[in-house]
């Protein structure tokens, strides 16, 4: 049989139509149940020793079709009533009824994926499945750890271990009842969350991990529901989590959160009274550089200091040679209508401006100096979104500028790198909110 998940995708129809009509009537009756005919690459588990396979992705990437796949491979014999190289299973959920609904009976579960001829019968008031060759496998539910103190298992499934409130005992107890056979294993399939249970087991050297994105499964999903969640979350730091299915560091101290930034989120736009790009230059221009900060924001500075918004509008930040970072911040002025240019000068002083106005001689261009810490400016900044005061553009791609954020402590960034698009925003914001209400401010002293 060849391996649908190299092979199916790439087939024409013609090749396919050849292969069918290659098939007898048993191997055509039979081929709705192979899955590794159909299957993505990330829902076959990787070869070798490993403990724990941790499937995760996106919202709608297979992720629970894998995992009942999994199950079956692990209880099933070559003929009906051989036994597989698994007996006792511990399917566990964030409750009862999501392991019932969701691992059992959902459209992706157990019972779905099973051949009339093996599939499982569900014992509702044992809450187990018990399989024609006597295997079994048995609910259980995160909310109650405990549970697992005594049964004993060979292979383990878990669901959206992630979202677990009480995640790391529930784990536990678990890893402890995880001892029957020659080598047992569990398979984790989760959207990913900042959780410290989940870190832990990635880091183990016994873990392996498949990922993929909401849109590899797109051929399974409604096309209605794939614009509506990339229109609304695309390009945001959620988005990356649950449709991406990257799992994202939020720090402790941060000066920013992933709720925070949630919150701060709008799709429409004022017009604004004032825009400005903000630029942190990269100092080298090798392959492993960091890249170059190009943020623009807008502002609405009418009336009152108190009521000054700002607005996010776009992270435009490029990795190259001085002047691709120059047109790309020159280029992000005229999309916007933006008034003037700020950059970060410490670096590379009067040669900045210089590799500006190479490309555009007439543009207005400020000069500024850092003459505090990258978390001190940064302060001010995150106190302006405390207060509700800057927003987030629903339609600009912001994710990395987020993430970026979200690494930024008070005892200073925390994340790999240098905070090239955090320190534009800085710099914009300074330049638009903090600078020009600091002058507002600012008492006037009558001359005699």
């Amino acid at each position: 049989m060849r391996s649908g998940a190299g092979w199916l995708a790439c087939a024409t129809p013609e090749d396919v139509d050849e292969f069918l009509a290659g098939l007898g009537e048993n191997a055509l009756l039979a081929l709705p149940w192979v899955f590794e005919f159909w299957a993505l690459p990330h829902q076959l588990p990787p070869k070798g020793g490993w403990k724990s396979w941790v499937v995760m992705g996106g919202r709608g990437a297979g992720k629970t079709r894998a995992g009942a796949e999994w199950v079956r491979a692990q209880v099933e014999g070559a003929r009906l009533l051989d036994p597989g190289r698994a007996r006792r299973v511990a399917l566990v959920g964030e409750t009862f009824d999501q392991v019932r609904e969701v691992m059992i009976f959902g459209e992706s579960g157990i019972l779905a994926c099973s051949p009339p001829d093996r599939r499982p019968v569900w014992e509702a008031g044992r809450k187990r499945l018990v399989w024609p060759n006597g295997a079994t496998a048995q609910a259980f539910s995160a909310h109650e750890p405990e549970g697992l103190r005594g049964p004993q298992f060979d292979a383990a499934w878990v669901d959206e271990l992630a979202k677990w409130k009480h995640a790391e005992e529930t784990w536990d107890m678990l890893q402890f009842a995880l001892r029957l056979g020659e080598h047992p294993q569990q398979v984790i399939t989760t959207t990913p969350r900042n959780v410290g249970v989940l870190k832990t087991i990635l880091k183990n050297p016994s873990t392996v991990m498949t990922h993929a994105p909401t849109e590899a499964n797109r051929a399974y999903l409604a096309e209605s529901f794939l614009e509506e969640v990339q229109a609304r979350y695309g390009g945001t730091r959620l988005g990356r989590q649950e449709l991406e299915g990257v799992l994202l560091d939020d720090v402790e101290g941060a000066l920013w959160t992933s709720a925070m930034l949630e919150q701060s989120r709008v799709a429409a736009l004022p017009e604004m009274d004032r825009i400005v790009v903000a630029l942190d230059p990269a100092v080298t221009a090798n392959k492993g550089s960091d890249e170059c900060g190009i943020v623009v924001v807008g502002a609405v500075t009418k009336g009152p200091v108190q009521d000054w918004r700002a607005y996010v509008l776009a992270d435009c930040s490029v990795q190259g040679k001085p002047t691709d970072w120059a047109r790309a911040a020159i280029a992000a002025m005229e999309r916007f209508g933006a008034e003037k240019l700020v950059a970060e000068v410490n670096q590379g002083g009067d040669l900045i401006e210089s590799v500006i106005r190479q490309i555009d001689p007439l543009v207005p261009f400020k000069a500024l100096r850092a003459s505090r810490g990258k978390s001190a400016r940064a302060e001010p900044v995150a106190a302006l979104y405390e207060q509700g005061r800057v927003r987030h553009h629903r339609g600009a791609n912001l994710g990395p500028l987020e993430d970026q954020m979200c690494q930024m402590a008070v005892q200073g960034y925390q994340g790999s790198g240098s905070p090239d698009r955090l320190d534009a925003l800085v710099w914009a914001l300074h330049e638009l909110m903090i600078e020009p209400a600091a002058h507002w401010r600012r008492p006037q002293v009558r001359r005699l």
